[in-house]
């Protein structure tokens, strides 16, 4: 029935696990270059009274938990009203029918709702990261 949808998710995810490990390599390589840059300046008195982290690191605040939080709640609006609307709406399609044309819809209107209310989270997350920015301008 989702057949559509596991072949590109499966490669997706393979995809981005090796970019994700070529990533770690490439980041790990780049921060030994710093070190080694850095080594020869690099004094324990520089480090010294410096055990909390700076205001500047909390004013980078990212909103990526809250997007995929969005996204993952659309996608799983967007299934549960796929199978509202296939139940309501096609005959034999709960009673596990064979025919083609019913599978067929039914995974048109699974993919279209699913893309549907994934976009609507994404949309949602992009509104409300907006009114964050908004209200923490003044303070800065």
């Amino acid at each position: 029935m989702m057949d559509f949808i596991m072949v590109p998710l499966i490669i997706g995810i393979i995809t981005l696990g090796i970019y994700k490990l070529f990533e770690l390599f490439v980041r790990k390589k780049e921060r030994l270059f710093i070190l080694e840059k850095i080594g020869d300046k690099f004094d324990a008195s520089m480090i010294e009274n410096k055990f909390s982290f700076p205001s500047k690191v909390f004013k980078n605040f990212s909103f990526g938990a809250l997007k995929a939080g969005c996204l993952l709640v659309g996608v799983g609006l967007g299934l549960l009203v796929g199978f509202i609307i296939c139940i309501n709406t096609m005959n034999g399609y709960y009673i596990g029918s064979e025919n083609y044309e019913v599978k067929e819809i039914a995974g048109i209107v699974y993919g279209a709702s699913v893309l549907i209310f994934g976009g609507l989270g994404l949309i949602i997350a992009f509104i409300l990261e907006m009114k964050y920015s908004k209200n923490k301008q003044p303070e800065e």
